[in-house]
């Protein structure tokens, strides 16, 4: 153990170490309670038999919808910004609409395990194994991220050094077979009941940050609302209001617009919430249509009050590092900002928050986990191996869905120690690392469903190019795919040298890297909606026979 890492553990109270303690004895027997009698089916070990309560699923949603996301990007968003990334959630409201309206009835009415069985209805066996496989490895690319971005601050805590490569490393590990455990038995009731204990504790801890916060801060509210409009100058020019939520910029590269929000961030909310596995699994647990539509529409409206705590929170941290006019005391800010809020619990709370601050930082690492691993096992059986094994008995599926939790876990692993090296904290904060990364599988996988839900158009063979297209399009807007194509080919793209391949100079040559991430989602989207639409339809005698509508409960 290094010297670091014993300094930071001995600022660690005895009231730390029994909170801490406490969370992991709860969190252990919440995992033993849940999985103490394992599912007999896949229906059970899948969908829960349809038979989740409507709020322990919002509440699911919300914690798998948000993670280490949010519980580390979202505070530095406000920490180093403004509150505009509250915005975004305009978009999620707008989606929360279509998802309840066309998505979710769509999948009750036939009576699907997974959103890609419908698929099959319009487009044949290849359309719905082609989606499926994009979505296995584009929760690969999204939940990895989660994982790495949980394991950075958890690289702080555990090992006092948050860009040790090898902490992160050993966190993203540690992080991975945790999920498996509290998954592994008891299947999608497990995850929800154990999603439900973990975003109490992650929203927890930030409520009690902000009310220790406002004891420390010797001001007012109207006077630290007052100091938030009014940011002092730097270098003679004054910075926007920090208390500014909806920009009307038209700048590119701003992430968080009312553009944006209108665009994007719509297109983002559909494709996570109606799309992906990993959530639409969660409504399909519910007793019928309308609870399934409910609990998305509640679960996004719940997000909008979550992500203002965690933003309100890194607006407080911002007075306490950076306005010493406050403070009547300069404190010391961490190096970088993306673990401004762990650094300000285990440097300044007592009496066993900062223990609850690091709890809530562990629940996030395994929120994101956990979640994942059965949505793609559940993805795998249904959509593609019951495709090889047509023969396969009940018993047989729920053995392969097991393992198959496991072989996730592995693949996340994998993904979360190529974040480590992929990663610069130079080049993007680490809530749009993570929100940029899911865009690689929603730009194919959107431009598909919308062509299946709203027109007659397309085959399997289109739903295919789609996907690739989807995937080239936001791999043509990767600076990191630039940089490495410059540095072997540099006259291709217009450079003497390979020196001369910076960032910078690839933004200015390429005006669409610099463009922020929720318009390359529209693009790739787009490109694949044209793309799968241009497939002629197959004709009725070659899709499946649509099965029964489940019974009312």
């Amino acid at each position: 153990m290094t010297t670091a890492t014993l300094a930071l553990l001995t600022q660690l109270k005895p009231g730390d170490y029994i909170v801490l303690a406490a969370y992991f004895g709860i969190l252990l027997l919440a995992g033993w309670w849940t999985n103490r009698r394992p599912s007999t089916s896949t229906e059970d070990y899948f969908l829960a038999s349809r038979s989740m309560p409507v709020w322990a699923v919002v509440l699911s949603i919300l914690s798998t919808a948000q993670s280490a996301a949010t519980y580390v990007g979202v505070p530095q968003s406000a920490y180093t910004g403004n509150l505009t990334y509250l915005a975004a959630n305009i978009g999620g409201i707008l989606a929360a609409i279509l998802l309840a309206t066309v998505f979710i009835p769509a999948y009750y009415r036939h009576n699907v395990t997974t959103p890609y069985q419908l698929l099959e209805r319009r487009f044949g066996s290849t359309g719905r194994v082609a989606a499926a496989s994009a979505y296995l490895v584009g929760r690969v690319f999204a939940s990895g991220a989660r994982v790495f971005i949980a394991a950075i601050p958890a690289a702080l805590v555990l090992f006092g050094d948050k860009d040790n490569q090898w902490a992160q490393a050993g966190c993203v590990l540690a992080f991975c077979t945790l999920g498996i455990a509290l998954c592994f038995f008891g299947g999608v009731r497990s995850v929800i009941w154990i999603d439900v204990l973990q975003v109490t504790v992650y929203i927890g801890a930030a409520v009690a940050a902000i009310f220790f916060l406002l004891s420390r801060i010797p001001a007012d509210i109207p006077t630290i609302t007052h100091a938030l409009a009014n940011p002092p100058p730097i270098n003679n020019v004054t910075p926007p209001s920090k208390l500014t939520v909806i920009s009307t910029s038209f700048d590119p590269s701003a992430q968080f617009t009312l553009w944006t929000a209108l665009t994007g961030f719509v297109l983002l909310s559909v494709a996570s919430h109606g799309a992906d596995q990993d959530l639409v699994q969660r409504m399909l647990t519910c007793k019928s249509p309308a609870k399934g539509a409910w609990s998305v529409i509640s679960g996004i409206l719940v997000g909008v009050p979550a992500v203002l705590i965690f933003l309100i929170l890194g607006l407080l941290l911002y007075i306490f590092y950076q306005r010493p006019d406050i403070m009547g005391v300069a404190h010391a800010a961490p190096a970088t900002s993306d673990s401004v809020f762990q650094a300000f619990a285990l440097n300044h709370m007592s009496g066993g928050l900062a223990g609850l601050v690091i709890a809530g930082l562990f629940a996030c690492g395994p929120a994101g986990i956990n979640s994942g691993l059965n949505a793609m096992s559940s993805t795998f059986v249904s959509d593609i191996y019951s495709r090889l094994r047509p023969s396969a008995s009940p018993q047989q599926q729920l053995r392969i869905g097991r393992m198959g939790t496991v072989g996730a876990g592995a693949a996340l692993a994998g993904m979360g120690l190529l974040c480590v090296i992929w990663y610069d904290p130079k080049e993007s904060t680490v809530l749009d690392f993570v929100l940029a990364v899911m865009n690689f599988a929603y730009a194919g996988l959107l431009g598909v469903f919308f062509t299946a839900l709203f027109t007659r158009r397309g085959n399997g063979r289109s739903v295919i190019a789609a996907l690739i297209v989807g995937f080239l399009v936001i791999l043509a807007c990767q600076v990191s795919a630039f940089s490495l194509l410059g540095r072997v080919f540099p006259g291709l793209l217009g450079f003497a040298s390979a020196a001369e391949v910076t960032p910078a100079a690839l933004r200015n040559q390429f005006p669409w890297l610099a463009w922020a991430f929720p318009w390359h989602l529209c693009l790739g989207a787009g490109a694949a909606f044209v793309t799968c639409a241009l497939g002629t339809p197959p004709t009725s005698a070659t899709l499946p026979p649509a099965p029964p509508a489940p019974a009312p409960r």
